[in-house]
């Protein structure tokens, strides 16, 4: 309702028989606030504001504002609390769980689809079609989002978790939290609830077989089952993940042969930048280093982890981020006496990664729909398209109407939208990327890699010397003619650097074979690189030079057949 900008009608002070009313309704609508809550919610003297507005879709609203933050809208008669209301009493409402990454999607105005729920082990809160409810994120019970529920959760669980499961109406970072001072969500540390009783959710489907069959599957056998809410979690449920010995990089491993000091060293690199990469935005900054702690960095780490960077080698918050900012990744400054604050990061910082062959990418691609069981059982050259691959290759109008793709297509598809890629931190072995895949997937990052959307690099490899490894894509060595003054030929050899050549060292060579002047030049249009210059057609020479003696690959070179073809014999 507020992802887009809205057109304020009015704004004016409260009166006071019209607060005594709103005290009234939200205690109607919100009976389980006791009278100090509503009390503090709807103040008696503070300044309190009624802002009518007009939604981007026409919808005429009723927006509340205590301190500078809206607290409540009122839609058609009803009344429904803000983020900022919420983050005060995080128990008001229903709260359903999601992905970090889902709340892109939620901000800019898309419902919430039950693929995309997080299902704890105490199962689903109970509501009706109608309810209002919170949705949280995986790890912070502060709510992001409110939204009315589409259908009931016995109805949900009979899907399947399938289809549109909340009409969301508010979301943290649109429009009406905008309008308020742009606090972040506090930290706010998950219930923990005990398991579900099965006969109480028997009863509240008047023992239903059918459905009573789906609960069984759903709440004993878990995810085994359910394929779907399992491709939106990483295949297996969290806590089937913790045990399971492929995903070792989630949980420390005892046979790791790194410390656990060095394990928490890692984790605590990987929550930073995964928080600076997803959640902070420019206009977040400044940002107080404890709310990145808590409302970034905490709930960045994977399910299974904890982050303590007291067991760390830094100890201490500061300490790490001091590192960081020594790699200038970050600016750090005391705003306020004894308060630190982010000022400044450096979007464009180069991350070291690993460095992958496309033979690899397919594979994780391959192994990706293999392990996910998507490949079609009654034609083994489609692939099922699972929520994320839907949501990374599909464009908005195909999201309904394609539901299969040939292998060929989901591997060379041009117009893939990545939802997040970080570089690879690890070796490129397929043991190590697949450890790191699921803890991208259980970090609450969906990760799907396509060749045409990994950078490009080469790397360049002479005998007894380290690889040169460049980003971009290798240019061919360029030979070709040219005339100057008296129409003398000259030869012009360009982009010797991305093969490790030494422009000088080759125009040496050439002048004492061909006897000819050679000079070296800046390359036109090139910054940072040379050109050599040979009079005459010295392109046999050249050819001899890069393919005999630097063995050089013929496919890297071009102009090779401008060389002057030999007399005829008398």
């Amino acid at each position: 309702m507020f992802a887009k900008a809205f057109r304020v009608k009015s704004n004016t002070a409260i009166k006071g028989s019209d607060r005594r009313k709103l005290r009234a309704d939200v205690m109607a609508a919100f009976p389980t606030l006791g009278t100090d809550q509503v009390s503090v919610l709807v103040p008696g003297k503070e300044e309190l504001n009624i802002v009518k507005l007009y939604a981007h879709r026409g919808d005429a609203v009723t927006v509340y504002v205590s301190g500078g933050n809206p607290i409540l809208f009122e839609v058609e008669k009803n009344l429904y609390p803000t983020v900022y209301a919420l983050w005060s009493y995080p128990d008001l409402l229903p709260a359903f769980t999601t992905w970090p990454p889902v709340l892109e999607k939620l901000v800019g105005g898309a419902d919430l689809m039950l693929p995309g729920l997080v299902v704890p082990p105490a199962g689903l809160p109970q509501v009706q079609k109608g309810d209002l409810c919170a949705i949280a994120l995986l790890g912070n019970r502060a709510p992001v989002a409110v939204g009315v529920a589409a259908m009931s959760t016995a109805e949900m669980l009979t899907s399947g978790l399938k289809g549109r499961g909340f009409s969301v109406l508010h979301t943290y970072q649109d429009h009406l939290w905008r309008s308020g001072d742009k606090s972040s969500p506090p930290s706010l540390a998950p219930l923990a609830l005990d398991p579900p009783d099965l006969s109480e959710e028997k009863e509240s489907v008047q023992a239903d077989p059918a459905l009573q069959g789906d609960l069984r599957r759903l709440t004993l056998e878990g995810e085994e089952e359910n394929g779907e809410v399992q491709r939106m979690c990483g295949e297996k449920s969290l806590s089937e993940a913790s045990e399971d010995p492929s995903v070792r990089g989630l949980n420390p491993d005892p046979t790791d042969s790194k410390t656990l000091q060095e394990q928490m060293d890692e984790l605590v690199q990987r929550c930073f930048l995964h928080a600076l990469k997803c959640q902070v935005r420019k206009a977040d900054l400044p940002l107080l280093t404890s709310t990145f702690l808590g409302s970034h960095m905490l709930s960045c780490c994977p399910e299974g982890r904890q982050l303590d960077i007291k067991k760390s080698s830094y100890k201490k918050l500061s300490k790490f981020l001091q590192h960081m900012q020594r790699e200038q990744i970050i600016q750090v400054k005391e705003l306020s006496k004894g308060v630190e604050s982010i000022v400044a990061v450096d979007w464009k910082h180069p991350r070291k990664g690993s460095i992958l062959e496309g033979g690899e990418v397919r594979m994780i691609i391959i192994n990706y729909v293999k392990r996910n069981d998507l490949v079609d059982a009654d034609n083994k050259n489609l692939v099922k398209l699972d929520p994320i691959l839907c949501d990374c290759i599909l464009e908005k109008n195909e999201q309904h109407t394609v539901m299969k793709l040939p292998w060929d297509s989901l591997l060379t598809r041009s117009k893939l939208k990545i939802m997040y890629i970080r570089s690879l931190q690890t070796t490129a072995h397929e043991p190590d990327l697949t450890r790191y895949l699921y803890f991208l997937e259980y970090s609450h990052t969906h990760l799907f890699i396509c060749l045409e959307k990994l950078q490009p690099v080469y790397q360049v490899t002479f005998p007894g010397q380290e690889p040169i490894v460049k980003k971009g894509r290798i240019c061919p060595i360029d030979i070709t003619l040219a005339q100057r003054a008296s129409n003398k030929k000259v030869t012009v050899v360009r982009n010797l650097e991305a093969y490790g050549l030494d422009p000088c060292s080759v125009a040496a060579i050439l002048q004492q074979r061909c006897q000819a002047s050679a000079t070296v030049t800046p390359a036109p249009g090139a910054k940072d690189s040379l050109q050599v210059q040979i009079q005459g057609n010295q392109v046999h020479h050249l050819s001899r030079l890069l393919l005999e003696e630097y063995q050089l690959p013929r496919k890297h070179i071009q102009g090779l057949e401008k060389a002057p073809k030999p007399g005829k014999k008398k």
